[in-house]
This record gives C-alpha cells, structure tokens and sequence, in this order.
C-alpha cells in the first residue's frame, strides 16, 4: 500500500521496506531523486523537512536552481479543430474534457512503458552477451 505525505510545495509517496523495517519516502513532484526513511510518522514527517532541506542547501552550494515541484497542472496548447474533437468525444464518454484527456495520457504512458521495458531488456540481454 502506497500513502502520500506533503511538506509544503513537496509530495512524497510512502511505503513500507520489510526488509529494512522502515518507511520509505520518494518525493515525486521533483526529477531530482530526493528519498527518505523513518519508523513513525513522526520520523518521516521529520527526515522529509530535512531532505528538503539539504536538497536545497546542496542546490544553493553548487549555483544550481533548485527545480520547482511539479504542481499537477498541465497546459496543452492543442488546435481548435483537436480541442473540438476530443470534447465531443469526453460528452460522447460521459466524461469532462479534463477527465477524459487524463484517462488518454494514463493511457498513453502505460503503452509508452510498456514499450521501455522490452528494449531495456533487449540490452541489457546485447550488454551480457558482449561480457561473456
């Protein structure tokens, strides 16, 4: 089971490492990997704040802009004539245009990954040939 917790501007999934006996943090809105542990609530909600915060302070050492979290919004710039389409088609669903267009990416990217998988393993299978 995967929970979400927020520190500010930031979202982080939350799950269970059996293995470790620890909850793991993965912050989600971000490219940069930003993870974090603990055994409560308490913990997480803790070593969350601190993450963030050497994210930060790593970013500000180095000159670099820290990235913005992703907020969930998403502007498509689409032409009149797609925009008509694909409304009339969210009536025809019995769906809003934004659910709809939701359900289409969701779509989308299960099929996109779907299709990263197989060559992943195709080199990964090329490399281990080449080393053996």
């Amino acid at each position: 089971m995967t929970s979400t917790m927020r520190h500010g501007d930031y979202i982080a999934t939350i799950e269970l490492d059996e293995e470790l006996g620890l909850f793991v943090g993965n912050v989600i809105n971000l490219t940069s990997p930003v993870m974090f542990y603990g055994a409560s609530v308490d913990d997480l909600a803790r070593e969350f704040a601190t993450s963030i915060e050497a994210y930060l302070e790593v970013c500000q050492e180095r000159g670099i802009k820290p990235e913005k979290p992703f907020s969930g919004r998403l502007n498509i710039r689409v032409s009149p004539e797609l925009h008509r389409t694909l409304a009339r088609i969210a009536a025809a669903h019995g769906k809003s245009l934004n659910a709809y267009a939701l359900l289409l990416l969701r779509s989308a990217i299960e099929h996109a990954e779907s299709q990263i998988a197989p060559r992943q393993r195709q080199k990964t299978e090329a490399r281990d040939t080449v080393d053996a």
